[in-house]
C-alpha cells in the first residue's frame, strides 16, 4: 500500500448539541476527496479522538467507509499507552475497514526507547494490518530516536511508515538515509513539509488538507515531483494560513475554517473550545480574499 503525498487528518464535526454530525462529516469526505487527498485519516489528534466513546468510533470509521466515494486508503488511528489494550483494540470490527493502522507512542507513563520499542514488536506481532508509527514528542511526552525507528523499520515488515511530529531535521535526515527500501517517512507539520520533502520525506498527515486541500495538496504534489520552484509560490501563500490553525490549538483553527466554508459547525468537545473572536476575523479574512 502506498501512502505517499497527502493524507488528510479528518476532523470530528459535532451538532450544537455535542452529537457527531454525520451530514457533515459526509460533505466534509467529499470535499477533501474532490481535490485530490491522497488517503484519509480518521481517528487521529485532529478529530478529537479522546472526547469519542467506542460506539461514535466504530459509527465513525463506518460512515467514512462508505462516504469514501473515491475509495481513498482509509488509516484509522490504534493507539493508546496500554499495549495489551492497543492489541486488544485490533480486533475490534471497525479496523475491518483499515487499509493501514496510525500507533501513536505511549503517553503519560512515559516509556524509555526498550519500551517503546517492545511496545511496538508487540502491536506488530498481533497486527494484521500495516503499521505506521506516530511520533509526537509534544503531546505523549516521549520521543522516539531516530535509532529505534530504524530498527522497528527494518525488523518489522508490517510496520510500513512513520509520521513524525519531531521538527528536528538531523533526525529525520538520520531515519531517511538508514530506512529500509520502502519504509515511509511522513511529516506530521503542515509547515515543515516542504523542507521535509526536500531531504527525501514521502508526504504528510496533514491538518491543513481539511481546510485548504486543493493548494495544499497541490504544493505537496509538486514538491514530490522536484518541482519545488513552482511549489513555493503556494508555501508563502499559506504560510499564515497555516499559522492561523494552530494559533489557539488543534482543531480549533480548522474548525473555525470549516465552518466559514460552510462544511462544518464550528463546535468542539470540552476541553477544547471555539476559536476567539480575533483568531476568526482573521481566518475569515484570509478565506474571504482567497477562496
Amino acid at each position: 500500500m502506498n501512502l505517499r503525498g497527502v493524507g488528510v487528518a479528518l476532523v470530528t464535526p459535532f451538532n450544537e448539541d455535542g452529537s457527531v454530525d454525520f451530514e457533515s462529516l459526509t460533505r466534509l469526505v467529499e470535499y477533501v476527496s474532490a481535490n485530490d487527498v491522497d488517503y484519509l485519516v480518521v481517528h487521529g489528534t485532529t478529530g478529537e479522538t479522546p472526547t469519542l466513546t467506542k460506539e461514535e468510533k466504530r459509527a465513525i470509521v463506518k460512515h467514512v467507509y462508505e462516504s469514501n466515494k473515491a475509495k481513498l486508503p482509509i488509516v484509522i488511528g490504534c493507539g493508546g499507552n496500554s499495549t495489551a489494550d492497543v492489541i486488544a483494540l485490533l480486533n475490534d470490527e471497525m479496523y475491518k475497514y483499515a487499509d493501514a493502522i496510525l500507533s501513536v507512542t505511549p503517553y503519560y507513563n512515559k516509556p524509555n526507547q526498550a519500551g517503546l520499542y517492545e511496545h511496538y514488536k508487540a502491536i506488530a506481532l498481533a497486527s494484521k494490518k500495516p503499521i505506521v508509527l506516530y511520533n509526537v514528542p509534544g503531546r505523549t511526552g516521549v520521543n522516539l530516536t531516530a535509532e529505534t525507528i530504524i530498527r522497528l523499520a527494518n525488523d518489522f515488515d508490517n510496520i510500513i511508515a512513520i509520521k513524525e511530529a519531531d521538527t528536528d531535521m538531523n533526525k529525520m535526515i538520520k531515519v531517511l538515509k538508514g530506512r529500509p527500501e520502502g519504509f515511509l517517512v511522513l511529516s506530521a507539520d503542515d509547515a515543515y513539509v516542504i523542507p521535509q520533502i526536500s531531504v527525501g520525506a514521502d508526504g504528510v498527515i496533514s491538518v491543513a488538507a481539511n481546510a485548504y486541500p486543493k493548494d495544499f495538496c497541490n504544493m505537496v504534489h509538486l514538491a514530490l515531483s522536484g518541482k519545488f520552484d513552482v511549489a513555493i509560490p503556494t508555501v508563502y501563500k499559506l504560510a499564515d494560513p497555516i499559522d492561523q490553525l494552530f494559533a489557539e490549538g488543534n482543531p480549533t483553527g480548522v474548525k473555525a475554517v470549516l465552518a466559514k466554508l460552510s462544511i462544518c459547525k464550528n463546535v468542539l468537545r470540552l476541553p477544547l473550545v471555539p476559536a476567539s473572536e480575533k483568531l476568526y476575523a482573521e481566518i475569515s479574512k484570509f478565506i474571504e480574499g482567497n477562496m
